[in-house]
């Protein structure tokens, strides 16, 4: 049995890292991709006009890559995660390598994976979480994104 919380966190890291959790599947429709370009100010054809989309040889309307790169936040939480013993506040720190590999069509499923790949003490009570992720779009061989997500957590 562990004495202190510094002692669970360690366990917690040495179990977490190197684990992949994956996400429930999450339908990108055209109302989400219409909302997300009303919110971004982004209406290029190639999110909003699918006759012109499919003019350009797309199969219809395509999701803005930043849309699916914040779908992170949601498929990271139905893809349940571990979170770090006793914390108190955790922060997007950032993303390394970010790549938008595949258009994700409207009608699309696309589902996260989330690798633990690092998790690092950086202070007294303070650990920055690396994640690699990426966005696989039901039905393709390539993901939509690759990226590395960094998070820092505080206890």
């Amino acid at each position: 049995m562990k004495t202190n919380a510094a002692d669970a966190v360690q366990d917690w890291i040495a179990q977490s890292q190197g684990r992949t959790y994956v996400s429930d599947w999450l339908t990108v429709d055209q109302s989400m991709i219409s909302r997300f370009a009303d919110v971004t100010q982004d209406w290029t054809f190639l999110h909003v006009d699918e006759d012109a989309a499919r003019a350009v040889g797309l199969e219809g309307t395509i999701a803005h890559g930043f849309l699916s790169l914040s779908l992170l936040s949601v498929l990271r939480e139905s893809a349940r995660t571990p979170e770090l013993p006793g914390i108190a506040k955790g922060f997007n720190y950032g993303l390394d390598g970010v790549r938008f590999l595949e258009p994700v069509s409207s009608g699309a499923r696309v589902r996260g994976h989330f690798s633990v790949a690092e998790i690092v003490g950086t202070g007294p009570g303070r650990y920055r979480q690396t994640l690699r992720v990426s966005v696989e779009i039901e039905g393709r061989e390539r993901p939509a994104l690759v990226a590395d997500w960094l998070i820092m957590a505080m206890t």
